[in-house]
């Protein structure tokens, strides 16, 4: 794993849970885990890692996740094994 992905991976697992992860660093991270992600309607993505599924939204028009997001995002990585 790269330097960058495990900044991300640390950044989403960080408590209190932080805002303004960028969407596109964290999907980066998904890919380097393996993830595969699909385009849905929208601004919808689903993403399929190490058997767990998951619907997760492209956040508009910022670049950013909040803090929502995040904790979804970290409850979606630990239920597929994946922690820092």
């Amino acid at each position: 794993m790269k330097k960058k992905h495990r900044k991300t991976l640390e950044a989403i697992f960080k408590r209190p849970t932080q805002a303004g992860i960028s969407w596109i660093d964290i999907e980066a991270l998904l890919i380097s885990l393996g993830a595969a992600i699909s385009e849905g309607r929208g601004s919808r993505v689903r993403i399929e890692l190490n058997g767990e599924d998951a619907v997760f939204h492209r956040p508009h028009p910022e670049k950013e996740t909040d803090k929502g997001a995040v904790a979804s995002m970290r409850r979606f990585l630990e239920n597929a094994g994946v922690k820092p």
